[in-house]
Protein backbone atom coordinates (compact mmCIF):
# COMPACT_ATOMS: atom_id res chain seq x y z
CA UNK A 1 0.00 0.00 0.00
CA UNK A 2 2.76 2.65 0.65
CA UNK A 3 4.53 2.38 -2.72
CA UNK A 4 0.89 3.08 -4.43
CA UNK A 5 0.31 6.18 -1.84
CA UNK A 6 4.50 7.42 -3.16
CA UNK A 7 3.81 6.84 -6.74
CA UNK A 8 0.54 8.79 -6.39
CA UNK A 9 2.55 11.42 -4.38
CA UNK A 10 5.41 11.66 -7.21
CA UNK A 11 2.74 11.56 -9.93
CA UNK A 12 1.26 14.52 -8.27
CA UNK A 13 4.39 16.64 -7.71
CA UNK A 14 5.46 15.91 -11.26
CA UNK A 15 2.31 17.49 -12.79
CA UNK A 16 1.17 14.18 -14.20
CA UNK A 17 -2.45 14.81 -12.96
CA UNK A 18 -3.08 18.05 -14.43
CA UNK A 19 -4.22 18.46 -18.14
CA UNK A 20 -1.65 19.52 -20.42
CA UNK A 21 -3.27 22.73 -21.55
CA UNK A 22 -3.54 23.83 -18.16
CA UNK A 23 0.66 23.56 -17.60
CA UNK A 24 1.58 25.53 -20.79
CA UNK A 25 2.27 29.09 -20.93
CA UNK A 26 0.68 31.00 -24.01
CA UNK A 27 1.45 34.79 -25.51
CA UNK A 28 -1.11 37.07 -24.87
CA UNK A 29 -1.96 37.26 -28.82
CA UNK A 30 -2.75 33.10 -29.04
CA UNK A 31 -4.91 33.50 -25.95
CA UNK A 32 -7.14 36.45 -27.75
CA UNK A 33 -7.23 34.51 -30.68
CA UNK A 34 -8.60 31.60 -29.06
CA UNK A 35 -10.93 33.80 -27.49
CA UNK A 36 -11.75 35.65 -30.99
CA UNK A 37 -12.50 32.12 -32.15
CA UNK A 38 -14.10 30.77 -28.63
CA UNK A 39 -16.81 33.78 -29.28
CA UNK A 40 -17.59 32.98 -32.89
CA UNK A 41 -15.17 34.47 -34.50
CA UNK A 42 -15.94 36.51 -37.84
CA UNK A 43 -19.55 35.16 -37.23
CA UNK A 44 -19.60 36.83 -33.75
CA UNK A 45 -22.51 39.28 -33.26
CA UNK A 46 -19.75 40.91 -30.71
CA UNK A 47 -16.22 40.76 -31.57
CA UNK A 48 -14.26 38.72 -29.06
CA UNK A 49 -17.02 38.54 -26.49
CA UNK A 50 -16.84 42.13 -24.91
CA UNK A 51 -19.70 43.53 -23.48
CA UNK A 52 -17.95 45.85 -20.80
CA UNK A 53 -18.20 48.50 -22.70
CA UNK A 54 -19.02 49.81 -26.29
CA UNK A 55 -16.51 49.58 -28.70
CA UNK A 56 -16.47 50.84 -32.41
CA UNK A 57 -14.86 47.91 -34.41
CA UNK A 58 -13.09 44.77 -34.31
CA UNK A 59 -9.30 46.31 -33.91
CA UNK A 60 -10.71 48.33 -30.36
CA UNK A 61 -12.86 44.84 -29.01
CA UNK A 62 -9.18 43.16 -29.52
CA UNK A 63 -7.59 45.78 -27.65
CA UNK A 64 -9.96 45.25 -24.53
CA UNK A 65 -9.20 41.19 -24.97
CA UNK A 66 -5.81 42.02 -24.54
CA UNK A 67 -6.30 44.44 -22.00
CA UNK A 68 -8.02 42.16 -20.19
CA UNK A 69 -5.06 39.46 -20.54
CA UNK A 70 -2.97 41.86 -19.43
CA UNK A 71 -4.36 42.73 -16.00
CA UNK A 72 -5.70 39.27 -15.24
CA UNK A 73 -1.70 37.82 -15.90
CA UNK A 74 -1.15 40.04 -13.20
CA UNK A 75 -3.83 39.86 -10.74
CA UNK A 76 -3.53 35.84 -11.32
CA UNK A 77 0.37 35.91 -10.28
CA UNK A 78 -0.83 38.26 -7.09
CA UNK A 79 -3.31 36.12 -5.90
CA UNK A 80 -3.68 32.01 -4.97
CA UNK A 81 -7.11 30.98 -6.41
CA UNK A 82 -6.09 27.36 -7.01
CA UNK A 83 -7.23 27.86 -10.69
CA UNK A 84 -4.90 27.67 -13.82
CA UNK A 85 -4.62 31.00 -16.03
CA UNK A 86 -6.99 30.04 -18.37
CA UNK A 87 -10.07 28.59 -15.68
CA UNK A 88 -8.72 31.86 -13.73
CA UNK A 89 -9.55 34.28 -16.37
CA UNK A 90 -12.56 32.87 -17.49
CA UNK A 91 -13.77 33.48 -14.32
CA UNK A 92 -13.54 36.93 -14.95
CA UNK A 93 -13.96 37.09 -18.41
CA UNK A 94 -16.89 35.23 -18.83
CA UNK A 95 -18.47 34.03 -15.66
CA UNK A 96 -20.74 31.24 -15.52
CA UNK A 97 -24.06 32.72 -13.70
CA UNK A 98 -23.52 35.61 -15.34
CA UNK A 99 -26.74 37.62 -15.63
CA UNK A 100 -26.01 38.31 -19.15
CA UNK A 101 -25.71 35.04 -19.57
CA UNK A 102 -29.49 33.41 -19.80
CA UNK A 103 -28.59 29.80 -21.99
CA UNK A 104 -25.79 29.59 -19.46
CA UNK A 105 -23.46 29.32 -22.18
CA UNK A 106 -20.40 30.31 -20.22
CA UNK A 107 -20.01 27.08 -18.30
CA UNK A 108 -18.41 26.07 -21.91
CA UNK A 109 -16.02 28.90 -22.49
CA UNK A 110 -12.91 27.51 -20.86
CA UNK A 111 -13.26 24.50 -22.75
CA UNK A 112 -13.47 26.09 -25.80
CA UNK A 113 -10.73 28.66 -25.30
CA UNK A 114 -8.37 26.07 -24.38
CA UNK A 115 -9.33 24.05 -27.43
CA UNK A 116 -8.49 26.69 -29.83
CA UNK A 117 -5.04 27.14 -27.75
CA UNK A 118 -4.53 23.59 -28.32
CA UNK A 119 -5.41 23.88 -32.19
CA UNK A 120 -3.18 27.03 -32.71
CA UNK A 121 0.43 24.73 -31.85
Amino acid sequence: MKPLIFLIIILFLTGCNQDPVWAKEYTNEQIANAIYWAEGGAKAKVPYGILSIKVKDKAEARQICFNTIRNQRIRHAKHNCGLDFISCLGSRYCPIGAKNDPKGLNKNWVKNVKFYLEKQK
